[in-house]
């Protein structure tokens, strides 16, 4: 009985050893993940931010409803070690483009109409290059969920098709029918943009019209859908769908380290889980021998490399080959 007892003791002394309790997105934690010598670099991507900002961030609802599984791949076809959308399809700007969210939940519609703008791009070999709406998706679509409180990347390719999306580039770019109108926030601890809380980040009201100057009219400029679909969380189904259609929008558990990621292949070492993210996979590879996702955040390029992450690949990791979601363009 007692050797029972000591065994228990002995065993979680030893894991609370191997996952020490630490301050999140502390220099403490940077260095814990760093001395580890795992497969990828922490850094500090917020210096003035509040944990609650970062909460906010993680805006996707996961385990919601899905859209049928799209089978269209025969085995047998041949794919690269290492793909990027970037270098597949270099006469499509908003494959290299990385985009903000600002204090809003809003990761499941940025996932979204950056991999619908791509495809886009790609399906009408390069003549069409447009930037889609991530304020038309956040703002218009009921049935996606809360807006900035989250909401579900299936249903958001499920509206592209029903009810189109019009165009909008960044905050402040007067680019496209409805830019994003929530303002990016200073990660840095001195510089120009407002500070990161978790306060504000409303979600923007649904307006039918477009920004004052802008032509063609709100209707006009909508961009549609032909299919929506879910893609199989089987490895060579994902990148047979990114190989042929490109980028897909994919979500998985975001845990405090994944905050720090500066470089290399991510995966989860320590720290609690902070919620469901959205980002856009748009190529695969492996680095020192681990394979990897490609994916493109929206925090901004100050995070993380340039904005872009490497993951974990075939081992679903984090959830993030279980919640695929892609569609063709009309």
């Amino acid at each position: 009985m007692w050797q029972a007892a000591f065994l228990i003791v002995v065993t979680s002394f030893s894991s609370s050893l191997a996952r020490p309790n630490l301050k999140p997105l502390s220099i403490e934690m940077v260095n814990y993940i760093n001395k580890l010598n795992t497969t990828w670099m922490a850094g500090r991507n917020f210096h003035n931010i509040e944990y609650s900002y970062i909460q906010k961030l993680c805006g996707t609802l996961l385990k919601g409803p899905k859209l049928p599984i799209m089978i269209q791949y025969a085995g047998g076809f041949k794919l690269p070690r290492q793909f990027d959308s970037r270098e597949q399809w270099p006469n499509c700007p908003t494959l290299k483009e990385i985009r903000d969210q600002g204090s809003c939940g809003s990761c499941w519609a940025f996932g979204a109409s950056e991999a619908m703008s791509d495809r886009i791009c790609i399906h009408s070999n390069a003549k069409i290059s447009v930037e889609l709406s991530a304020e038309d998706l956040l703002s218009c679509c009921e049935s996606c969920g809360m807006g900035c409180n989250g909401g579900y990347p299936s249903a958001a390719w499920d509206f592209w098709t029903k009810d189109g999306l019009v165009s909008g580039g960044l905050y402040d770019s007067h680019i496209g029918c409805r830019p994003y109108t929530i303002p990016p926030c200073e990660h840095h601890v001195n510089g120009s943009r407002p500070s990161c809380s978790g306060e504000g980040g409303e979600t923007p009201q649904c307006v039918y019209r477009c920004e004052a100057g802008y032509t063609p009219s709100y209707k006009q400029d909508k961009h549609y859908g032909k299919t929506s679909y879910s893609v199989s969380s089987d490895e060579d189904d994902i990148k047979h769908e990114i190989y042929k259609n490109g980028p897909v929008e994919g979500a998985f558990t975001v845990y405090e380290d994944f905050v720090l990621y500066k470089t290399g292949v991510y995966q989860h070492v320590t720290g609690s889980a902070l919620g469901g993210h959205a980002i856009k996979i748009l190529g695969w590879g492996e680095e020192n021998g681990i394979p990897y996702w490609l994916c493109a955040n929206s925090w901004n390029t100050d995070w993380g490399n340039n904005g872009f992450f490497k993951i974990l690949r075939g081992s679903n990791h984090c959830g993030i080959e279980s919640e695929i979601v892609a569609g063709i363009p009309n």
